[in-house]
This record gives structure tokens, sequence and C-alpha cells, in this order.
């Protein structure tokens, strides 16, 4: 007789592609997994998974038996996961995929509200400004400014408000001037993530709506929003908030926005949603809401 939790044990690992992987979900250790998967192999009498020593992947077998019961689980645990939420905790380990200078912007104070409150979740950061590819690195939410490229993705937009066009540093404002019209920026140090020297296109919105181009350059060049911002010649904000607020950072041409500004999250997919995950996302939206400054 099949096990059911096995069967639901190795449709986690076939998605995974690992039994660690699968084991650090679940809160099991890698050999439990292994040899629960080694039992379901048994009981139907047919190999499931081929393992090396650096992966793990579908027989022909494993596949077929994978597309017939993943669905039937996906609903077992869609109807635990309603009722022990409508009762229970939110738990479990949540991956989050942000900005190298993240914290800079949400406030570590706000994620240790966060678990205070909820003392079964862990929160893993993948701190970077690469863009994650959520499904491969096993993300469950991340968080982005400017536009969206990805469209296989669930994105929200979260509430932050206040200036999204240029801004520059006062000590460089003080050096060099502030530009009086958009073609003057062509002669200033702007901060891109283009090679020293190389021109990119800055597009912007002009105070009647019209969308305007200036091709910018600069001598200097940095691969994290931190350094950009550190730098601060005349940058594009992303994540440049705080700096305004304190005074760190100057609004530049403050008529001129640029279009798509603003931070969003994204998850891989809507189905099978965590309830920690949910639970951390409107902690972030209610913490903007109440700080996010006057536009």
């Amino acid at each position: 007789m099949l096990d059911l939790n096995d069967v639901a044990l190795f449709v986690q690992v076939a998605r995974q592609g690992s039994f660690a992987e699968a084991g650090r979900r679940l809160g099991l250790p890698p050999n439990t997994v292994s040899r629960r998967v080694q039992q379901l192999e048994d009981a139907l009498g047919s190999r499931l998974l081929q393992r090396s020593t650096r992966k793990l992947s579908l027989t022909s077998a494993g596949e077929a038996f994978y597309q017939r019961c993943a669905a039937a689980v996906d609903g077992l645990l869609d109807a635990g996961q309603a009722l022990a939420s409508a009762g229970g905790e939110p738990s479990g380990l949540i991956r989050v995929a942000a900005t190298a200078d993240f914290f800079d912007f949400l406030p570590m104070e706000w994620v240790a509200e966060f678990l205070d409150a909820h003392p079964r979740v862990r929160i893993e950061f993948a701190l970077s400004d690469a863009r994650a590819d959520l499904i491969a690195e096993r993300i469950d939410v991340a968080f982005r400014g400017g536009e969206l490229a990805d469209s296989n993705y669930v994105s929200r937009r979260l509430p932050v408000s206040g200036n999204a066009g240029l801004v520059a540093s006062p000590a460089y404002l003080d050096r060099r001037g502030a530009p009086a019209t958009l073609a003057e920026l062509a002669t200033h140090d702007c901060v891109t993530g283009a090679a020293s020297g190389e021109r990119v296109a800055w597009k912007l919105l002009a105070p009647d709506g019209s969308e305007q181009e200036a091709l910018v350059g600069g001598r200097f060049r940095g691969n994290t929003a931190q350094a950009q911002r550190r730098a601060a010649p005349l940058l594009p904000p992303a994540l440049a908030r705080l700096d305004l607020a304190a005074g760190r950072l100057l609004p530049v041409l403050p008529g001129h926005r640029r279009p798509g500004a603003g931070l969003s999250v994204l998850y891989p997919s809507r189905k099978h949603l965590p309830a920690a995950v949910s639970a951390f996302v409107a902690m972030v939206v209610e913490k903007l809401e109440g700080n996010a400054p006057a536009s």
C-alpha cells in the first residue's frame, strides 16, 4: 500500500531537484527524505529518480507518476494550508531576493518585529543587484525597483511615493551646479550601469506629460545600487527615498519624472502562496503605507 506522505514528499523532491532542498523545506534530514523515496519506489516496484553525486533527475516512470499525482497532492496541501491558516500562525522558511542595499530601504527593525510576531517563521535573504531567477533559485518573493520586464511572474506594485526623478549629492551640485534643462545633462557626470565614458539614454516624463530622452554619460560606474548612491553625481534613484529625506541627496530637474519608477513585489506563482509569505508582504505594505513621504 502506498504511503500518501511519501507520495507528497516525492512531489516536493521532484520540484526542488534535491533531497537536501526538499528536506530543508519540509524540516526533514536529507537521508530521511532519500529513504522514504526509496520506500515509495519499493512499493511501486519502479525507479522514480536517477541519482548522481551532482543532481537528481526523474526517470520516465518518475515523470509519468509525478504528472499523475502532483495535482492531487497540491489539492490536499491547499486544503491543509487553508485549515492551518484559519486556526494557526504562519510558519516555515521564506527566501527573499532583493537589492544589495535593501536594508537601507526596508529597516532591519521591521524584519525583526515580523520575526518576533511570527516565531515559527524563518527568513533567508539573497541580496544582489543581479536579477534573481525566482524558479531556479527557489525564491519565494522578490523586491524590484523600476519597470518590470518579467512576464512569467506575479507582480504587485508597492505603495512607495516621493521623488521619482533625478537626484544628486549636495557636494556635486556645489561643485558643478544643477542642470537647468534636460539637454544640460549631457555635460554632467551621470551614474549609469554602462562602462565609463559610454552614453546611455535616460527616458523622462516632462512636466507636460510628454516623454523626452537625454543621452548621458559619466566617469563612474558601480555594479551595485549602494555604490551608485554613495557616488551620487547625477543618479536616477531606485531606492533613494531615505537619502532624500535625510538631505544626503537633493532633487534635480524636479519637474521631470522617471516612467515606471517605484517598487514591486514578485512571486513565482499565485498558487500555493504560503501563509508566511503573505504575512511578510502584508507587513511590508503596511510599513510602507505608514512611512511613505508625500509626493
